[in-house]
């Protein structure tokens, strides 16, 4: 049983790697100066081999048989789960959908970073800094728990936190003064009292950061 938990574990972490690798400035600036053709669909590529390579960890996870470990109950995993849906079908009012994918850039003939979004402060992003992560975060542990989906839980959390870090770094590259403030006032994944904007503050901030663009 070790040895397949160690093997979960690492397919996991395999998977992250790539993600982070592949995700990285110095990875597209590889491709750039290799085939340049395929800077535009860099990103179409990106989701593409994302969500392609979910496929072995998840099916490491899934044929595991162990014991059940703890339940949750209904009255909690219910209501996880059509909140974390809802909050994130909501969520994608605030996103360029189109650019997330990479269609511009396919069809302008870009790089994937050269269809730059508007620093957007969602309703949700007023009280944590990566929804789309809490609510993840919250689908997988509110589940009835083996020790192969213990151990994915475990990994998915750490990398998370990693990723989130290293995603801020290019975030306050940039938007520059803007986000620094942002990150100094909201949470990162579990709202807190008193760590807040109002629809106020968020205005200011998205106002700054239009400021110093253009």
């Amino acid at each position: 049983m070790i040895a397949q938990l160690a093997l979960i574990a690492g397919a996991w972490l395999a998977y992250g790697a790539l993600h982070s690798v592949l995700a990285s400035h110095a990875c597209k600036q590889w491709v750039g100066r290799h085939w340049p053709r395929l800077l535009s669909a860099y990103r179409l590529l990106f989701n593409l081999v994302a969500v392609i390579a979910l496929a072995p960890p998840l099916w490491l996870t899934g044929r595991f048989d162990g014991p059940v470990l703890w339940q949750v109950p209904t009255w909690i995993a219910w209501p996880a789960l059509v909140v974390a849906g809802v909050g994130f079908a909501w969520s994608m009012r605030w996103y360029d959908g189109a650019t997330f994918l990479g269609l511009p850039q396919w069809r302008r003939r870009i790089g994937p970073d050269d269809a730059r979004e508007a620093f957007t402060i969602s309703p949700l992003h007023r009280y944590v800094r990566h929804p789309w992560y809490a609510m993840g975060l919250i689908l997988l542990w509110t589940r009835n728990m083996n020790a192969a989906w213990l151990t994915t839980a475990v990994v998915i959390t750490l990398y998370l936190l990693i990723g989130s870090r290293l995603e801020e770094n290019k975030l306050m590259a940039l938007y520059g003064e803007a986000y620094r403030r942002y990150r100094a006032r909201v949470p990162a994944l579990i709202p807190w009292p008193g760590r807040s904007l109002t629809q106020r503050d968020a205005q200011a901030l998205e106002a700054l950061a239009r400021s110093a663009a253009s």
